[in-house]
C-alpha cells in the first residue's frame, strides 16, 4: 500500500472502527512520523489500549502488522517534509495573508481530486457508469453541497440525452423514487454517508427494485452498506478548515469520471447531443 493511500484508508474507516482502535488511527493521522518512530507497546500505552488492539487496528487498515505501518509512515512523513507537506497539514489562521489562504485552499483541493483518484475503483464506477447507460431513468440526490453535486450530473447526463432528475427537495426526492422500479438507477451523494434525508431516499430506490449507488468519503457509513455500488473520495473535512471545501471538489471529480465512461458507452451520438445542444445556445452569448 502506498503511503498516502495508507492515510486516506485509515480516514475513511475511522469512523467505523471501535472506540481503542479510532484512539490508534487518529494517533497516526495526529502526527504519522511520531508514530512510525514509536515501538508497539509505546504506542498501545499512549492510546490507552493494548499491543494487541494495534494489531488488530493495521490488519483493519490493510497491513500485515506493526513493522508494516511504520514503514509505511515514515515514507508519509518524508513525504510531508516540504513546504508543500506542511502547507496542507495547516490551518487556515486569522492572521494568514490572502496570499496564503488561496494556497492552503488550492492545494487542499488538489490533493482532494489527486487523491481520490488515486484510491477511486474503477471496476465499480464502470459497474456504475453501465447501470446508468442501461437505465430507463437516473435519479440524483444529495443533500446540502452534496445536491450541488447531483444537479450538475444531471445537467450533463441530461444534455447528452440521459432521462436524469435532481430534486434538492427531500420529499420531492423520495416520492421520485417510489416511482423507480428494476432497471433504473438512485446514485446517491453524502460525503459522510450517513445523512438522513438521503438514506431515506435510498432506502425508498431500494425496496422498489432499482439500482442504488453512493459516493460517499466513508465506505463503511449506512449509505454505503445499503448500497449496490459504492465510490469513494478522499477528502479531508473538518470545520473552517481548507479541506471543509474539498469533500464538494471531491465529488465533482468523482462524477465527472461517471459522466465521461456513461458518454463513452454511446461516443458518437454523445457528441452529436452536445453538438446540437451546443447550437440550441449559441444565439444567447454576446458576439
Amino acid at each position: 500500500m502506498k503511503p498516502r493511500a495508507l492515510l486516506v484508508t485509515v480516514r475513511s474507516l475511522l469512523p467505523s472502527l471501535t472506540p481503542s482502535e479510532r484512539r490508534v488511527g487518529s494517533a497516526v493521522l495526529n502526527d504519522p512520523g511520531r508514530v512510525a518512530s514509536m515501538t508497539i507497546s509505546r504506542l498501545a500505552t499512549e492510546c490507552g489500549t493494548s499491543e494487541t488492539t494495534v494489531v488488530r487496528f493495521c490488519r483493519s487498515m490493510g497491513l500485515k502488522g506493526y513493522p508494516e505501518l511504520r514503514v509505511a509512515l515514515a515514507s508519509e512523513a518524508a513525504c510531508a517534509n516540504t513546504e508543500q507537506g506542511r502547507q496542507m497539514g495547516s490551518d487556515i489562521g486569522p492572521d494568514d495573508v490572502v496570499a496564503d489562504v488561496v494556497s492552503k485552499v488550492c492545494f487542499a483541493d488538489a490533493r482532494a481530486i489527486e487523491e481520490t483518484a488515486g484510491q477511486l475503483d474503477t471496476e465499480v464506477l464502470a459497474k456504475v457508469a453501465l447501470a446508468a447507460v442501461r437505465s430507463r431513468r437516473i435519479d440524483i440526490f444529495g443533500v446540502g453541497a452534496s445536491s450541488l453535486v447531483a444537479l450538475d450530473l444531471q445537467q450533463k447526463l441530461h444534455r447528452v440525452g440521459h432521462t436524469a432528475f435532481a430534486f434538492p427537495d427531500p420529499n420531492i426526492a423520495i416520492t421520485s423514487a417510489a416511482l423507480l422500479g428494476p432497471g433504473d438507477l438512485l446514485l446517491a451523494i453524502s460525503h459522510t454517508g450517513s445523512t438522513l434525508d438521503t438514506l431515506a431516499v435510498l432506502k425508498e430506490a431500494k425496496s422498489v427494485g432499482a439500482t442504488v449507488a453512493v459516493v460517499t468519503n466513508f465506505p463503511k457509513s449506512p449509505l454505503a452498506q445499503l448500497s449496490d455500488h459504492v465510490l469513494t473520495t478522499a477528502a479531508r473535512e473538518t470545520t473552517f478548515r481548507s479541506g471543509a471545501m474539498a469533500s464538494r471538489v471531491a465529488q465533482l471529480s468523482v462524477v465527472d469520471c461517471l459522466f465521461a465512461v456513461v458518454a463513452q458507452h454511446h461516443y458518437l451520438a454523445t457528441l452529436r447531443a452536445l453538438d446540437r445542444t451546443r447550437e440550441a445556445v449559441s444565439d444567447r452569448r454576446l458576439p
